[in-house]
């Protein structure tokens, strides 16, 4: 496949994985979403991707990001951009600028939630020229049907969707070799682990 997701030529951008949205995303299990937002927050770490992680409102009922992402990347969490409640994160110029010092073009996003909080965001990255991968599992909406209108208005803007699994695939390559093994080992304790342990 031409034109790849690399951890050399993509950053990782996970929006709004706070302690009261989640409660918001009723699509998809709990448990699931926190996995594969561990997934993609491990893997960014451990290849040494750029991460950036935006917040809304902390001090309302949204709360602070994860327990997880700010034990997996405390760097990150300690330069997150904390907006002031700029509903599409690519409008507020400190999220942008962040976004843009990472020097990559192609970029990975997930978030809380997809029918709102990635929907936007996503569209106006790809309006600046910027090639987006959603992850739609890492995200979820209060309900079915809002997360599939968002994802198939992102789809009809450019938009790629995709899954966790199905991005670090991509970015892994290969299995057998450097990164991909670190890649795979996380996979392998984050998501694969429950489903073949039993």
């Amino acid at each position: 496949m031409k034109n790849k997701f690399t951890v050399e030529n993509a950053a990782m951008l996970l929006i709004d994985h706070q302690q009261g949205t989640i409660k918001l995303a009723r699509n998809l299990p709990y448990a699931e979403i926190v996995q594969n937002t561990r997934a993609l927050a491990r893997t960014a770490v451990e290849s040494e991707m750029p991460l950036v992680l935006t917040t809304s409102m902390e001090d309302h009922f949204q709360g602070l990001l994860l327990d997880d992402l700010q034990e997996l990347a405390p760097e990150a969490y300690k330069h997150r951009v904390k907006r002031p409640g700029v509903v599409d994160a690519w409008e507020y110029d400190e999220y942008k600028s962040a976004v843009i010092a990472t020097g990559r073009q192609k970029l990975i996003m997930a978030g809380l939630t997809n029918d709102v909080c990635i929907v936007y965001p996503a569209m106006s990255a790809i309006e600046d020229g910027f090639e987006v991968q959603v992850v739609v599992d890492a995200g979820g909406s209060p309900t079915t049907l809002a997360d599939e209108t968002a994802l198939r208005r992102m789809e009809k803007h450019g938009v790629t969707l995709t899954s966790t699994n199905q991005v670090m695939a991509e970015l892994a390559n290969s299995w057998s070799e450097g990164i991909g093994q670190t890649i795979q080992t996380i996979m392998y304790q984050e998501i694969l682990a429950k489903l073949v342990e039993v």
